[in-house]
């Protein structure tokens, strides 16, 4: 099940300094050559944003998403957000590859 108008309407009550990225994603960022700016804006702005599936989260006060965020057939961003009083950026990966397809996969199985 897709997502993603549900994120997008949480997206739009967050401010720049309300969205945290974690060690582990500035590392992952920073090894896949993707600028956290880049992350932020495509949080702040999800004009990009093609998928958002809901995971399992082990608080009960947050819900977490597996969001993509679609440059070209072939190239996507892959951001793993926990929501709850802020936007929490989880992990950054860069996939290389036809995506579409996979994400539709992954999620129609659920």
């Amino acid at each position: 099940m897709n997502y993603k108008d549900k994120v997008i309407g949480k997206f739009k009550k967050y401010d720049k300094i309300e969205i945290i990225i974690t060690a582990h994603a500035k590392v992952q960022a920073e090894y896949r050559g993707i600028s956290t700016d880049e992350i932020i804006e495509n949080i702040l702005n999800p004009k990009r944003l093609y998928y958002a599936g809901k995971q399992e989260s082990s608080n009960i006060y947050e819900e977490k998403y597996d969001c993509y965020f679609g440059y070209s057939k072939t190239q996507c961003h892959r951001y793993v957000l926990a929501i709850n009083r802020h936007c929490i950026v989880c992990t950054v990966i860069k996939v290389n590859r036809r995506w579409q397809r996979e994400v539709e996969k992954r999620y129609e199985r659920l």
